[in-house]
């Protein structure tokens, strides 16, 4: 079995550093596909062994890329192609149809009940997506929530797969010098309570909230890791508040791989377990999420959890994450909550089961089983390429698809980007 991952980009986010983590664990040959932005995760995917393409997408209407997307798996010879974000899923499921590849499998990673990857789900989106959908031969779900959502838009059941992200719970440990050497260098006090966050600075992702309530906390601070255009609005309520000095704001940092990256010149900044060691409590404020990865990564370092939105939690018995607990999206409430832990005392909790239950070889698994599924079921059409060598540099153009894709970017968004 030959595989090829398509995925949107490969930046720092969470269904990138997924991909990441399972093709170390996935017992076949695979390579990828990125449409766009090869980043940060693109050099870690290349460094662990697996081959990575760049198609040069210029933006949502470059149709030029379905028929370079198609040659390209055409001339890979590819048994199955898997698609990766929504971009990623209508190109890439038409260009694998019109190769002639037997099976095709989409990960839904970022489905909400009103946006899909932070763009508001328009008629047009919608539309595209269920057109398309029925195109694939399988639709992985992170979550019974986005599997429940998937039926809603009318993806019929037997094409639904429930394959929950994992993470590799032994890199988040506690780790006491970690906590020691982060503080140190970022000049936090020992003693101090500290409060953290990570994901991408958008609306959607109501970082504002966790940086009001600690402005209404004297003395604690927080450190959010995480880019993005909400970046210098939130500094600069912090400063409105008085707070500046307390709310570090730590840019973009890898979860997947251990870093320890420099935050502008001279700076330092923490890498995801490293943050995670350094602080007492973890907040993850977002409303509306179809996984909830940075919440189950504090969970596996022992942390008291607050989140607004964590299907990973939230699917299970509350006895699976005891130190994880729910607050509505309110700054009252979460100062209140973190206002009462700093009283407490949160020390470290034993790591939960439901770390255990995510793990990223258990997810592995469980997408192998999809994938000889998905193959057992689609036997080989006639007239169906042959495979060929592949070739250098950038494959022919075929003639232009007749298919037109709406801009989500184009429609009313509060949120238009999201940490998928």
């Amino acid at each position: 079995m030959k595989v090829l991952h398509v995925i949107t980009d490969l930046d720092v986010g969470g269904a990138e550093q997924q991909l990441r983590l399972l093709l170390r664990r996935l017992p076949v040959p695979c390579e990828v596909l990125t449409l766009t932005r090869p980043g940060p995760v693109a050099e870690g995917i290349q460094a662990d062994g697996t081959p990575v393409t760049h198609l040069g997408m210029t933006g949502n209407r470059d149709l030029t890329a379905l028929p370079r997307l198609t040659r390209l798996i055409r001339d890979g010879g590819y048994d199955l192609v898997h698609t990766h974000l929504y971009r990623a899923c209508v190109y890439g499921r038409v260009a694998a149809r019109l190769a002639g590849v037997r099976a095709v499998v989409a990960t839904e990673h970022s489905l909400g009940d009103a946006v899909i990857e932070g763009r508001r789900l328009t008629r047009g989106v919608r539309t595209l997506y269920r057109a398309t959908e029925r195109l694939g031969t399988a639709t992985v779900a992170v979550s019974d929530t986005v599997a429940a959502r998937l039926r809603r838009w009318g993806v019929p059941e037997q094409r639904i797969h429930v394959v929950p992200n994992g993470i590799e719970a032994h890199r988040f440990g506690f780790d006491p010098a970690a906590r020691a050497l982060v503080r140190t260098r970022l000049g936090l006090p020992l003693d101090a309570f500290v409060v953290g966050g990570a994901g991408r600075l958008v609306p959607g992702k109501r970082f504002d909230v966790l940086v009001r309530a600690v402005t209404q906390l004297p003395g604690v601070h927080l450190l959010l890791a995480g880019a993005g255009p909400e970046r210098d609005m939130l500094r600069r309520m912090a400063e409105q508040f008085g707070s500046g000095d307390r709310i570090h704001l730590l840019g973009e940092r890898d979860g997947a791989v251990d870093t320890t990256a420099a935050d502008g010149p001279g700076g330092f900044g923490p890498d995801i377990p490293g943050l995670l060691s350094a602080i007492d409590v973890f907040v993850s404020p977002s409303p509306d999420e179809a996984f909830g990865l940075a919440a189950l990564e504090a969970l596996a370092s022992g942390l008291h959890v607050l989140y607004g939105s964590c299907p990973a939690v939230d699917e299970l018995p509350a006895d699976q994450a005891p130190g994880a607990r729910h607050f509505g999206l309110n700054v009252h409430e979460l100062a209140t909550a973190l206002r009462e832990l700093r009283r407490q005392g949160p020390g470290r909790l034993p790591v939960p089961p439901v770390v255990r239950r995510y793990d990223i070889t258990r997810s592995a698994e469980a997408l192998m089983s999809v994938y000889e599924q998905a193959l057992a079921g689609t036997p080989a059409r006639r007239g169906t390429p042959a495979a060929v060598p592949p070739r250098q540099g950038r494959a022919a153009a075929l003639p232009p698809a007749s298919v037109s894709l709406p801009d989500p970017a184009r429609s009313p968004d509060p949120s238009p980007l999201s940490n998928r």
